[in-house]
């Protein structure tokens, strides 16, 4: 019995990339809540999906462009996520309504791409 559970609990242990990933979701563990509880009693819990979902063709434009390359990858995710973020403000200059966050009108672009 103490054999299995050492074999399942402790020995992924001896790998140098399982302690990096437990030190990794210990550190995000910290850091994630406090942003979180900022983010929702400003009222933007909703900034992050929009974000995650902006950025997403930005990456995948680099991947098509370049293969699979991680440095113009993450600059077509740079790109695409201020320019939805520089529309955003832009559209918060113009709204009628400030209880409606722009960021919510941004969702609605998610689904397209997500479609083809």
């Amino acid at each position: 019995m103490l054999d299995l559970l050492n074999a399942w609990l402790i020995s992924p242990f001896d790998y140098g990339f399982m302690r990096r990933a437990v030190v990794g979701g210990l550190a995000l563990s910290l850091a994630a809540p406090p942003l979180g509880v900022f983010l929702v009693l400003r009222g933007m819990s909703l900034i992050g999906d929009a974000m995650a979902h902006a950025i997403l063709p930005g990456v995948a434009l680099g991947f098509l462009l370049a293969g699979f390359s991680p440095p113009i990858m993450s600059i077509g995710g740079v790109l695409f996520g201020l320019m939805v973020a520089l529309l955003a403000g832009r559209c918060r200059k113009w709204a009628v309504n400030a209880k409606m966050p722009p960021w919510r009108a941004f969702l609605l672009f998610r689904w397209p791409p997500a479609l083809c």
